[in-house]
């Protein structure tokens, strides 16, 4: 396995642990502090890992189908575990997590289609900048957590909870938009010849 493929992987690995502690910290609620630094530690890193990932296969001339595959699949994991966590602690609406789940269902979905035809379908523009709103809605979703949870910077919870609500709602329209160019592809790829 190549450092690309052990970087993806490991976001999936982490992926749980982050729900883990996410959880485990809101109903324990001592050492409230080092929970929210190894949280944020392991979002960082998910996070980064995705950007090297692909910098590390294409450095080491790596790129592969599989990768092109394993690496949004490890995305979804990853992301969807902290918008899970903040919809059950209330601050991401239903709607919105519905909407970025059926998304990337959807997308996986299509990526399969795509492998069936002999297509390896790598990430977008459209995809690229859903990833992008995806990672602010987790900032700020994660900021407002660690605000409520140690109580710093209290003062400033509601406009943190404000942003994250933003970005949230960009996320969803991302997440759609970002659907569209997917399906346009797919259609252009294979159904307009």
């Amino acid at each position: 396995m190549n450092l690309a493929n052990i970087l993806t992987a490991s976001r999936i690995v982490l992926s749980p642990v982050f729900l883990f502690i996410y959880f485990f910290s809101e109903y324990i609620k001592t050492n409230t502090l080092v929970f929210i630094i190894i949280l944020w530690v392991l979002f960082i890193y998910m996070e980064l890992s995705d950007l090297f990932d692909g910098m590390a296969a294409r450095a080491a001339n790596t790129v592969s189908d599989l990768g092109k595959v394993f690496d949004p699949f490890a995305d979804v994991i990853s992301r969807m575990t902290y918008f899970l966590c903040f919809t059950k602690t209330g601050i991401m609406p239903v709607f919105i997590f519905a909407i970025i789940m059926y998304r990337e269902f959807i997308i996986l979905f299509i990526r399969i289609l795509a492998m069936k035809k002999g297509f390896a379908m790598g990430a977008r523009a459209g995809g690229k900048l859903k990833a992008w709103s995806y990672a602010l809605a987790g900032i700020f979703g994660l900021l407002y957590i660690s605000i409520m949870r140690t109580n710093i910077f209290i003062t400033y919870s509601d406009q943190i909870l404000c942003i994250a609500k933003i970005f949230f709602i960009l996320s969803a329209i991302a997440a759609l938009l970002s659907l569209v160019d997917y399906l346009l592809m797919l259609k252009k790829k294979f159904y307009n010849k």
